[in-house]
């Protein structure tokens, strides 16, 4: 049965957050708010909870899975950043924006693309997520709460709790997200002077970025 945390959006308490990232650190897989929607995260660095997170996705190893980061120093340590991809990501972070980069040795090999060696990173513009990944200390593996057979993401905690209480962990519940999916940009092409892809065109604004 999954565990339910009812936090404040705008200013979580602690306590509940802290048992959350405690059900992280045991490879528990959780369903959390994000600036978009809501999203399935568990810790980078566990496989088991990696293929879990996947199962109940129902996706392969060719599904770009996302870092979530606090910050964006932290995004730096686990993808290949040039001055140019740098200055874009600090003009957008954080926010509802989701940059595909080139995977540092810091990320496991079994989470970035298997043929491309990528991966999907964003920092996050939402307290209670953000709170979490502080007292988790890491970055969080996650992918959009979409189950099979549906059309859209799950948005509702309750409804979450009900559907998948035997695959979650828990459920932090800081009430409906936006439910509009993040722009998605790849940022690889710069890193041979070309110019920013924008493969998907979402909640964040690329006036922001200049594009």
């Amino acid at each position: 049965m999954s565990q339910f945390f009812s936090v404040h959006p705008e200013n979580p308490q602690p306590r509940l957050l802290k048992q959350a990232a405690q059900l992280l650190q045991d490879g528990g897989v959780m369903a959390v708010p994000t600036d978009s929607s809501y999203a399935l995260v568990c810790h980078l660095d566990d496989k088991a909870a990696a293929d879990r997170l996947r199962r109940i996705r129902q996706v392969d190893d060719r599904h770009h899975l996302t870092l979530l980061c606090r910050d964006l120093s932290e995004l730096a340590s686990y993808a290949k950043v040039d001055n140019r991809q740098y200055r874009l990501l600090k003009a957008a972070t954080p926010g509802p924006y989701t940059f595909i980069l080139e995977a540092s040795k810091e990320v496991p090999r079994r989470v970035s693309h298997p043929s491309r060696k990528t991966i999907g990173l964003r920092v996050p513009d939402h307290e209670a997520l953000r709170s979490l990944l502080e007292l988790h200390g890491a970055p969080l593996l996650a992918t959009t709460l979409i189950l099979p057979g549906d059309d859209g993401p799950l948005n509702d905690p309750e409804d979450i709790r009900d559907r998948l209480q035997h695959d979650l962990a828990g459920v932090i519940d800081a009430g409906a997200c936006a439910l509009e999916p993040t722009t998605v940009i790849d940022l690889t092409p710069m890193g041979t002077g070309g110019d920013p892809e924008v493969l998907r065109q979402g909640q964040g604004e690329l006036g922001r970025l200049g594009l």
